[in-house]
Protein backbone atom coordinates (compact mmCIF):
# COMPACT_ATOMS: atom_id res chain seq x y z
CA UNK A 1 0.00 0.00 0.00
CA UNK A 2 1.26 3.52 -0.87
CA UNK A 3 1.49 6.10 1.68
CA UNK A 4 -0.69 9.46 1.60
CA UNK A 5 2.61 11.43 1.71
CA UNK A 6 3.69 9.72 -1.22
CA UNK A 7 0.44 10.25 -2.96
CA UNK A 8 0.59 14.17 -2.05
CA UNK A 9 3.81 14.58 -3.25
CA UNK A 10 3.70 17.15 -6.02
CA UNK A 11 7.20 16.15 -7.38
CA UNK A 12 6.17 12.89 -7.37
CA UNK A 13 2.92 13.18 -9.27
CA UNK A 14 4.92 15.63 -12.57
CA UNK A 15 7.57 13.04 -13.06
CA UNK A 16 5.72 11.32 -15.84
CA UNK A 17 2.47 12.78 -16.54
CA UNK A 18 1.72 10.40 -19.58
CA UNK A 19 2.65 7.30 -17.49
CA UNK A 20 0.45 8.66 -15.09
CA UNK A 21 -2.55 9.17 -17.75
CA UNK A 22 -2.15 5.26 -18.97
CA UNK A 23 -2.21 3.84 -15.40
CA UNK A 24 -5.49 6.30 -14.26
CA UNK A 25 -7.16 4.13 -17.01
CA UNK A 26 -7.27 1.45 -15.02
CA UNK A 27 -9.87 2.75 -13.05
CA UNK A 28 -12.57 2.56 -15.56
CA UNK A 29 -11.41 -1.21 -15.84
CA UNK A 30 -11.10 -2.21 -11.82
CA UNK A 31 -14.22 0.29 -10.52
CA UNK A 32 -16.80 0.69 -13.07
CA UNK A 33 -17.43 -2.30 -13.89
CA UNK A 34 -17.60 -3.44 -10.26
CA UNK A 35 -20.37 -0.21 -9.07
CA UNK A 36 -22.36 -1.31 -12.17
CA UNK A 37 -22.61 -4.85 -11.44
CA UNK A 38 -23.62 -4.48 -7.80
CA UNK A 39 -26.07 -1.72 -8.98
CA UNK A 40 -27.92 -3.95 -11.51
CA UNK A 41 -28.08 -7.02 -8.82
CA UNK A 42 -29.68 -4.21 -6.24
CA UNK A 43 -32.14 -3.48 -8.98
CA UNK A 44 -33.02 -7.21 -9.81
CA UNK A 45 -33.63 -7.76 -6.41
CA UNK A 46 -35.64 -5.21 -5.99
CA UNK A 47 -37.92 -5.63 -9.09
CA UNK A 48 -38.73 -9.14 -9.06
CA UNK A 49 -41.12 -8.93 -6.57
CA UNK A 50 -43.14 -7.58 -9.10
CA UNK A 51 -42.86 -10.81 -11.12
CA UNK A 52 -43.54 -13.27 -8.17
CA UNK A 53 -46.82 -11.06 -7.25
CA UNK A 54 -47.81 -11.88 -10.43
CA UNK A 55 -47.26 -15.26 -11.21
CA UNK A 56 -49.25 -15.93 -7.59
CA UNK A 57 -47.47 -15.05 -4.71
CA UNK A 58 -50.79 -13.92 -2.87
CA UNK A 59 -52.61 -17.07 -3.79
CA UNK A 60 -49.70 -19.00 -2.42
CA UNK A 61 -48.87 -17.84 0.95
CA UNK A 62 -53.07 -17.27 1.21
CA UNK A 63 -53.23 -13.29 1.87
CA UNK A 64 -55.15 -10.52 0.35
CA UNK A 65 -54.43 -8.42 -2.48
CA UNK A 66 -54.03 -5.56 0.23
CA UNK A 67 -51.48 -7.19 1.76
CA UNK A 68 -49.27 -8.29 -0.86
CA UNK A 69 -49.71 -4.48 -2.04
CA UNK A 70 -48.24 -3.57 1.85
CA UNK A 71 -45.32 -5.99 1.17
CA UNK A 72 -44.40 -4.29 -1.81
CA UNK A 73 -44.39 -0.88 -0.19
CA UNK A 74 -43.05 -1.72 2.81
CA UNK A 75 -39.55 -2.11 1.09
CA UNK A 76 -39.73 1.82 -0.22
CA UNK A 77 -40.50 2.40 3.65
CA UNK A 78 -36.82 0.38 4.17
CA UNK A 79 -35.65 1.96 1.41
CA UNK A 80 -36.33 5.85 2.60
CA UNK A 81 -35.63 5.71 5.94
CA UNK A 82 -31.69 4.30 6.04
CA UNK A 83 -30.56 6.01 3.25
CA UNK A 84 -28.19 9.01 5.52
CA UNK A 85 -27.27 6.82 7.96
CA UNK A 86 -25.71 4.70 5.54
CA UNK A 87 -24.10 7.72 3.85
CA UNK A 88 -22.49 8.76 7.15
CA UNK A 89 -20.97 5.24 7.20
CA UNK A 90 -19.97 5.39 3.68
CA UNK A 91 -17.97 8.41 4.51
CA UNK A 92 -16.28 8.33 7.84
CA UNK A 93 -15.69 4.67 7.73
CA UNK A 94 -15.53 2.64 4.51
CA UNK A 95 -17.85 2.63 1.41
CA UNK A 96 -16.21 -0.74 0.61
CA UNK A 97 -17.42 -2.65 3.42
CA UNK A 98 -20.61 -0.98 3.29
CA UNK A 99 -21.52 -2.15 -0.06
CA UNK A 100 -20.46 -5.61 0.90
CA UNK A 101 -22.76 -6.21 3.76
CA UNK A 102 -25.58 -4.80 2.15
CA UNK A 103 -24.90 -7.14 -1.02
CA UNK A 104 -24.58 -9.96 1.70
CA UNK A 105 -27.24 -8.83 3.51
CA UNK A 106 -29.82 -8.01 0.36
CA UNK A 107 -29.06 -11.02 -1.50
CA UNK A 108 -29.56 -13.73 1.49
CA UNK A 109 -32.91 -11.42 2.59
CA UNK A 110 -34.17 -11.80 -1.28
CA UNK A 111 -33.31 -15.44 -0.88
CA UNK A 112 -35.73 -15.73 1.85
CA UNK A 113 -38.49 -14.57 0.38
CA UNK A 114 -39.03 -17.54 -1.14
CA UNK A 115 -38.66 -19.22 1.71
CA UNK A 116 -41.02 -17.71 4.40
CA UNK A 117 -44.58 -18.30 4.61
CA UNK A 118 -46.10 -16.39 7.69
CA UNK A 119 -46.77 -12.69 6.14
CA UNK A 120 -45.51 -10.64 8.72
CA UNK A 121 -42.12 -12.73 9.11
CA UNK A 122 -41.94 -11.60 5.50
CA UNK A 123 -43.11 -7.72 6.08
CA UNK A 124 -40.32 -7.71 8.56
CA UNK A 125 -37.86 -9.22 5.22
CA UNK A 126 -38.98 -6.68 2.55
CA UNK A 127 -38.51 -3.77 5.72
CA UNK A 128 -35.14 -4.78 6.16
CA UNK A 129 -34.17 -5.70 2.11
CA UNK A 130 -35.08 -2.01 1.38
CA UNK A 131 -33.13 -1.16 3.93
CA UNK A 132 -30.05 -2.94 2.47
CA UNK A 133 -30.45 -1.72 -0.55
CA UNK A 134 -30.99 1.55 0.82
CA UNK A 135 -26.80 2.05 1.03
CA UNK A 136 -25.90 0.97 -2.39
CA UNK A 137 -26.70 4.76 -4.43
CA UNK A 138 -25.29 6.92 -1.85
CA UNK A 139 -22.43 4.76 -1.22
CA UNK A 140 -21.14 4.33 -4.53
CA UNK A 141 -21.50 7.65 -5.68
CA UNK A 142 -18.67 8.70 -2.10
CA UNK A 143 -17.03 5.59 -3.95
CA UNK A 144 -16.83 7.37 -7.14
CA UNK A 145 -16.12 10.66 -5.71
CA UNK A 146 -12.74 9.30 -4.43
CA UNK A 147 -11.88 8.12 -7.62
CA UNK A 148 -12.87 10.21 -10.47
CA UNK A 149 -12.29 13.94 -11.14
CA UNK A 150 -15.50 16.47 -11.87
CA UNK A 151 -14.44 16.17 -15.53
CA UNK A 152 -15.34 12.53 -15.51
CA UNK A 153 -18.37 12.31 -12.93
CA UNK A 154 -21.57 12.67 -15.25
CA UNK A 155 -20.13 9.32 -17.45
CA UNK A 156 -19.22 7.81 -14.07
CA UNK A 157 -22.82 8.12 -12.54
CA UNK A 158 -24.59 7.14 -15.85
CA UNK A 159 -21.92 4.31 -15.96
CA UNK A 160 -23.17 3.64 -12.54
CA UNK A 161 -27.31 3.74 -13.18
CA UNK A 162 -27.18 2.38 -16.35
CA UNK A 163 -27.77 -0.30 -14.48
CA UNK A 164 -31.09 0.70 -13.49
CA UNK A 165 -33.00 -0.27 -17.41
CA UNK A 166 -29.89 -2.57 -18.64
CA UNK A 167 -31.22 -5.09 -15.82
CA UNK A 168 -34.81 -4.71 -16.73
CA UNK A 169 -34.17 -5.29 -20.24
CA UNK A 170 -32.81 -9.09 -19.16
CA UNK A 171 -34.22 -9.52 -16.05
CA UNK A 172 -37.67 -9.62 -17.59
CA UNK A 173 -36.46 -12.47 -19.70
CA UNK A 174 -34.25 -14.20 -16.82
CA UNK A 175 -36.69 -14.22 -14.28
CA UNK A 176 -39.99 -15.06 -16.78
CA UNK A 177 -37.98 -18.13 -17.55
CA UNK A 178 -36.86 -19.50 -13.71
CA UNK A 179 -40.48 -18.60 -12.91
CA UNK A 180 -41.77 -20.84 -15.76
CA UNK A 181 -38.81 -23.65 -15.20
CA UNK A 182 -39.13 -23.54 -11.00
CA UNK A 183 -41.76 -21.31 -9.80
CA UNK A 184 -41.70 -17.82 -8.21
CA UNK A 185 -40.29 -19.22 -4.72
CA UNK A 186 -37.38 -20.84 -6.17
CA UNK A 187 -36.87 -18.25 -8.03
CA UNK A 188 -36.37 -15.30 -5.26
CA UNK A 189 -33.78 -17.95 -4.07
CA UNK A 190 -31.86 -18.36 -7.27
CA UNK A 191 -31.59 -14.38 -7.99
CA UNK A 192 -30.69 -13.85 -4.30
CA UNK A 193 -27.29 -16.41 -4.34
CA UNK A 194 -25.52 -13.92 -7.06
CA UNK A 195 -25.65 -10.87 -5.00
CA UNK A 196 -23.73 -12.91 -2.01
CA UNK A 197 -21.42 -14.65 -4.19
CA UNK A 198 -20.50 -11.02 -5.56
CA UNK A 199 -19.94 -9.45 -2.68
CA UNK A 200 -16.68 -11.70 -1.96
CA UNK A 201 -15.80 -10.49 -5.70
CA UNK A 202 -16.40 -6.73 -4.80
CA UNK A 203 -14.36 -7.03 -1.53
CA UNK A 204 -11.90 -8.09 -3.38
CA UNK A 205 -11.76 -5.93 -5.98
CA UNK A 206 -12.80 -2.43 -5.00
CA UNK A 207 -10.56 -0.16 -2.55
CA UNK A 208 -12.29 2.99 -1.04
CA UNK A 209 -9.21 4.97 -2.04
CA UNK A 210 -6.83 5.56 -4.54
CA UNK A 211 -3.33 4.92 -2.21
CA UNK A 212 -5.18 1.76 -1.12
CA UNK A 213 -4.85 0.21 -4.43
CA UNK A 214 -1.89 -2.16 -5.26
CA UNK A 215 -2.41 -1.71 -9.20
CA UNK A 216 -2.24 2.57 -9.14
CA UNK A 217 1.99 3.55 -8.84
CA UNK A 218 2.49 6.54 -6.27
CA UNK A 219 2.88 9.32 -9.50
CA UNK A 220 -0.52 8.29 -10.74
CA UNK A 221 -2.23 8.20 -7.67
CA UNK A 222 -0.69 11.36 -6.58
CA UNK A 223 -1.75 12.79 -9.81
CA UNK A 224 -4.84 11.96 -9.32
CA UNK A 225 -5.21 13.09 -5.51
CA UNK A 226 -4.15 16.20 -6.43
CA UNK A 227 -6.77 17.22 -9.04
CA UNK A 228 -9.39 15.94 -6.63
CA UNK A 229 -7.52 17.93 -3.75
CA UNK A 230 -7.82 21.19 -6.19
CA UNK A 231 -11.74 20.65 -6.67
CA UNK A 232 -12.17 20.61 -3.01
CA UNK A 233 -10.46 23.50 -2.83
CA UNK A 234 -12.68 25.42 -5.19
CA UNK A 235 -16.10 24.66 -3.35
CA UNK A 236 -17.63 26.47 -0.31
CA UNK A 237 -16.52 25.06 3.15
CA UNK A 238 -19.91 23.72 4.99
CA UNK A 239 -19.65 22.50 8.42
CA UNK A 240 -22.06 19.87 8.88
CA UNK A 241 -24.90 18.24 7.60
CA UNK A 242 -27.54 21.27 9.28
CA UNK A 243 -25.62 23.72 7.51
CA UNK A 244 -26.00 21.83 4.15
CA UNK A 245 -29.30 22.11 4.12
CA UNK A 246 -29.79 25.81 4.14
CA UNK A 247 -28.08 25.75 0.75
CA UNK A 248 -30.46 27.11 -1.52
CA UNK A 249 -30.06 24.10 -4.15
CA UNK A 250 -30.81 21.53 -1.48
CA UNK A 251 -34.53 21.62 -0.68
CA UNK A 252 -35.04 22.18 -4.24
CA UNK A 253 -33.14 19.24 -5.37
CA UNK A 254 -35.21 16.93 -2.91
CA UNK A 255 -38.43 18.38 -4.15
CA UNK A 256 -37.57 18.50 -7.87
CA UNK A 257 -36.36 14.86 -7.43
CA UNK A 258 -39.44 13.51 -5.57
CA UNK A 259 -41.49 14.66 -8.63
CA UNK A 260 -39.35 13.36 -10.86
CA UNK A 261 -39.38 9.83 -9.31
CA UNK A 262 -43.09 10.31 -9.18
CA UNK A 263 -43.33 10.72 -12.39
CA UNK A 264 -40.93 7.92 -13.26
CA UNK A 265 -43.75 5.60 -12.05
CA UNK A 266 -46.00 6.50 -14.47
CA UNK A 267 -43.56 5.19 -17.34
CA UNK A 268 -43.19 1.75 -15.31
CA UNK A 269 -47.06 1.11 -15.18
CA UNK A 270 -48.16 2.75 -18.56
CA UNK A 271 -45.59 0.42 -20.74
CA UNK A 272 -46.98 -2.79 -19.66
CA UNK A 273 -50.77 -1.82 -20.43
CA UNK A 274 -49.88 -0.27 -23.55
CA UNK A 275 -48.02 -3.46 -24.71
CA UNK A 276 -50.68 -5.69 -23.15
CA UNK A 277 -52.83 -3.83 -25.29
CA UNK A 278 -51.15 -4.32 -28.40
CA UNK A 279 -50.76 -7.81 -28.18
CA UNK A 280 -54.50 -7.86 -28.12
CA UNK A 281 -54.53 -6.40 -31.26
CA UNK A 282 -52.28 -9.22 -32.51
CA UNK A 283 -48.82 -7.60 -32.47
CA UNK A 284 -46.28 -11.19 -32.48
CA UNK A 285 -43.52 -8.98 -31.47
CA UNK A 286 -44.93 -7.69 -27.69
CA UNK A 287 -41.74 -9.15 -25.49
CA UNK A 288 -39.30 -7.52 -27.60
CA UNK A 289 -41.25 -4.08 -27.77
CA UNK A 290 -41.16 -4.02 -23.62
CA UNK A 291 -37.46 -3.98 -24.12
CA UNK A 292 -37.27 -0.95 -26.97
CA UNK A 293 -37.78 1.98 -24.71
CA UNK A 294 -35.01 0.47 -22.46
CA UNK A 295 -32.61 0.46 -24.67
CA UNK A 296 -32.83 3.97 -26.45
CA UNK A 297 -32.55 5.25 -22.33
CA UNK A 298 -29.45 3.02 -22.31
CA UNK A 299 -28.32 4.60 -25.78
CA UNK A 300 -29.35 8.30 -24.43
CA UNK A 301 -28.37 8.00 -20.99
CA UNK A 302 -24.42 7.15 -22.60
CA UNK A 303 -25.05 10.39 -24.77
CA UNK A 304 -25.52 12.81 -22.01
CA UNK A 305 -23.25 11.79 -19.82
CA UNK A 306 -20.51 12.08 -22.37
CA UNK A 307 -21.60 15.54 -23.90
CA UNK A 308 -22.44 16.55 -20.06
CA UNK A 309 -19.02 16.17 -18.91
CA UNK A 310 -17.55 17.95 -22.02
CA UNK A 311 -19.18 21.12 -21.06
CA UNK A 312 -19.18 21.22 -17.14
CA UNK A 313 -22.92 22.01 -18.33
CA UNK A 314 -24.96 20.44 -15.66
CA UNK A 315 -28.71 22.03 -15.67
CA UNK A 316 -29.08 22.43 -19.91
CA UNK A 317 -28.35 18.33 -19.76
CA UNK A 318 -31.67 17.60 -17.71
CA UNK A 319 -34.48 19.58 -17.92
CA UNK A 320 -35.50 19.51 -21.61
CA UNK A 321 -35.27 16.14 -21.34
CA UNK A 322 -37.41 15.87 -18.11
CA UNK A 323 -39.99 17.98 -19.76
CA UNK A 324 -39.94 16.38 -23.06
CA UNK A 325 -40.35 13.20 -21.20
CA UNK A 326 -43.82 14.53 -19.49
CA UNK A 327 -44.93 15.76 -22.68
CA UNK A 328 -44.34 12.55 -24.69
CA UNK A 329 -46.07 10.45 -21.40
CA UNK A 330 -49.02 12.40 -21.61
CA UNK A 331 -49.00 12.13 -25.30
CA UNK A 332 -48.77 8.34 -25.24
CA UNK A 333 -52.04 8.16 -22.63
CA UNK A 334 -53.98 10.48 -25.35
CA UNK A 335 -53.07 8.52 -28.27
CA UNK A 336 -53.39 4.86 -26.88
CA UNK A 337 -57.37 4.96 -27.92
CA UNK A 338 -56.59 5.74 -32.06
CA UNK A 339 -53.38 4.28 -32.19
CA UNK A 340 -50.88 1.20 -30.49
CA UNK A 341 -47.69 2.83 -32.76
CA UNK A 342 -48.68 6.39 -31.83
CA UNK A 343 -48.94 5.42 -28.03
CA UNK A 344 -45.73 3.40 -28.10
CA UNK A 345 -44.03 5.74 -30.19
CA UNK A 346 -44.51 8.33 -27.22
CA UNK A 347 -43.71 5.72 -24.60
CA UNK A 348 -40.14 5.37 -26.40
CA UNK A 349 -39.29 9.44 -26.36
CA UNK A 350 -40.74 9.16 -22.51
CA UNK A 351 -38.67 6.47 -21.59
CA UNK A 352 -35.54 7.54 -23.15
CA UNK A 353 -35.97 11.12 -21.87
CA UNK A 354 -36.86 10.79 -18.24
CA UNK A 355 -33.66 8.60 -18.12
CA UNK A 356 -31.06 10.62 -19.63
CA UNK A 357 -30.57 12.65 -17.53
CA UNK A 358 -29.20 10.59 -14.20
CA UNK A 359 -25.62 10.66 -14.48
CA UNK A 360 -25.40 14.92 -14.89
CA UNK A 361 -28.13 14.89 -12.16
CA UNK A 362 -26.41 13.14 -9.63
CA UNK A 363 -23.24 15.19 -10.59
CA UNK A 364 -24.65 18.28 -9.23
CA UNK A 365 -24.24 17.89 -5.21
CA UNK A 366 -20.41 16.91 -5.58
CA UNK A 367 -20.24 20.39 -7.55
CA UNK A 368 -22.30 22.79 -4.80
CA UNK A 369 -20.98 20.94 -1.62
CA UNK A 370 -17.56 19.54 -0.57
CA UNK A 371 -17.54 15.80 0.51
CA UNK A 372 -17.87 16.16 3.93
CA UNK A 373 -21.63 16.46 3.54
CA UNK A 374 -22.10 15.83 -0.15
CA UNK A 375 -22.59 12.01 0.42
CA UNK A 376 -24.95 12.74 2.85
CA UNK A 377 -27.23 15.34 0.79
CA UNK A 378 -26.91 12.57 -2.24
CA UNK A 379 -28.59 10.07 0.04
CA UNK A 380 -31.32 12.91 1.62
CA UNK A 381 -32.26 13.62 -2.40
CA UNK A 382 -32.09 9.94 -3.21
CA UNK A 383 -34.47 8.96 -0.37
CA UNK A 384 -36.74 11.53 -1.76
CA UNK A 385 -37.16 9.68 -4.61
CA UNK A 386 -37.75 6.55 -3.11
CA UNK A 387 -40.71 9.07 -1.19
CA UNK A 388 -42.20 10.16 -4.87
CA UNK A 389 -42.27 6.18 -6.12
CA UNK A 390 -44.32 5.26 -3.06
CA UNK A 391 -46.55 8.60 -3.01
CA UNK A 392 -46.87 7.82 -6.93
CA UNK A 393 -48.51 4.37 -6.12
CA UNK A 394 -50.59 5.36 -3.82
CA UNK A 395 -52.06 8.58 -5.25
CA UNK A 396 -52.48 7.06 -8.56
CA UNK A 397 -54.41 4.47 -7.20
CA UNK A 398 -56.82 6.63 -4.98
CA UNK A 399 -57.29 9.04 -8.47
CA UNK A 400 -58.20 6.16 -9.85
CA UNK A 401 -60.86 4.92 -7.60
CA UNK A 402 -62.40 8.37 -7.39
CA UNK A 403 -62.66 9.10 -10.25
CA UNK A 404 -63.44 5.65 -11.92
CA UNK A 405 -60.55 6.30 -14.46
CA UNK A 406 -56.56 6.50 -15.17
CA UNK A 407 -56.86 9.96 -16.98
CA UNK A 408 -55.87 12.17 -13.75
CA UNK A 409 -53.09 9.73 -12.71
CA UNK A 410 -51.65 9.92 -15.85
CA UNK A 411 -52.19 13.86 -16.07
CA UNK A 412 -50.77 14.21 -12.46
CA UNK A 413 -47.56 11.69 -13.47
CA UNK A 414 -46.88 14.03 -16.39
CA UNK A 415 -47.49 17.52 -14.80
CA UNK A 416 -44.96 15.93 -12.04
CA UNK A 417 -42.29 15.41 -14.69
CA UNK A 418 -42.71 18.98 -16.05
CA UNK A 419 -42.67 20.15 -13.06
CA UNK A 420 -39.33 18.62 -12.25
CA UNK A 421 -37.52 19.98 -15.05
CA UNK A 422 -39.26 23.36 -14.40
CA UNK A 423 -37.29 23.20 -11.16
CA UNK A 424 -34.20 22.39 -12.40
CA UNK A 425 -34.57 24.95 -14.87
CA UNK A 426 -34.77 28.18 -12.34
CA UNK A 427 -32.33 26.60 -9.94
CA UNK A 428 -28.86 28.65 -10.16
CA UNK A 429 -25.91 26.41 -10.19
CA UNK A 430 -23.35 29.18 -10.14
CA UNK A 431 -20.16 26.92 -9.39
CA UNK A 432 -21.26 24.01 -11.78
CA UNK A 433 -21.70 26.25 -14.99
CA UNK A 434 -18.55 28.92 -14.42
CA UNK A 435 -15.55 26.99 -16.28
CA UNK A 436 -12.91 30.36 -15.32
CA UNK A 437 -12.67 29.46 -11.64
CA UNK A 438 -11.35 25.93 -12.82
CA UNK A 439 -7.52 25.75 -12.95
CA UNK A 440 -6.03 24.60 -16.69
CA UNK A 441 -5.60 21.20 -16.14
CA UNK A 442 -8.72 20.21 -14.50
CA UNK A 443 -9.99 20.99 -18.36
CA UNK A 444 -8.12 18.55 -19.89
CA UNK A 445 -10.57 15.58 -21.03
Amino acid sequence: MKSTADCQDPDVMNTDAIHANTVLRKRWIYILPSVFVTYSLAYLDRANYGFGAAAGLAKTLNISGSKAALLGSLFFLGYFLFQIPGASFARRRSARFLVFFALVSWGTLASLTGVIRNFWLLAADRLLLGAAESFILPAMLILLTNWFTRAERSRTNTLLLLGNPVTVVWMSLATGYLIKAFGWQMTFILEGIPSILWGFVWLLVVRDHPQEASWLDSASCGALLNQLNREQGLLPQVANFTSALRHPSVILLTVQYFFWSLGVYGFVLWLPSVIQKGASKGIAITGLLSGVPYVFAILLMLLVGHFSDRSFRRKRFIWPFLILSGIALLGSYLAAGDSFWWSYGFLIVAGAAMYAPYGPFFAIVPEILPKNVAGEITALVNSCGALGGFAGTWLVGLLEARTGNSRAGFLLMSVSLVLSGVMIFYMRMASSDTLSTLPPELLRD
